[in-house]
């Protein structure tokens, strides 16, 4: 295991100063959702253990939950090999999307099984 300074050490981020970073249940593995972290969220959501995303609409920082209660709890944060994508697991309470879904990956999908 690795420490929060080899974390933030290793994590590339883009030009505009973001890495996308993918939810997911830290349980069932259930893929919750995607969006981006600039280094101050990280670093927020490594010291309060409550995932802290950045807004590229908003242009600012937003904790998970805090207007909806739908909160994500950190359990760990990886880094890809290539340092430019995170991965947080995390115990969502309540929705992930801001449809009131559980997933923001309830939209349409295309099943190649079987189509080959």
């Amino acid at each position: 295991m690795s420490s929060q300074a080899e974390l933030l050490e290793r994590v590339r981020f883009n030009a505009s100063g973001l890495v996308p970073v993918i939810a997911q249940q830290w349980d069932s593995r259930e893929v919750l959702m995607m969006a981006w972290m600039d280094l101050p969220a990280l670093e927020r959501t490594l010291a309060t253990g409550e995932a802290t995303y950045f807004s590229r609409s908003r242009g600012e920082q937003w904790v998970k939950g805090a207007t909806s209660g739908h909160r994500q709890m950190v359990r760990s944060v990886a880094s890809d090999c290539d340092g430019d994508t995170l991965l947080i697991l995390v115990d969502q309470l309540g929705s992930a999307c801001h449809t009131g879904d559980r997933t923001c990956f309830d939209g349409v999908s295309v099943d190649l099984e079987g189509e080959r």
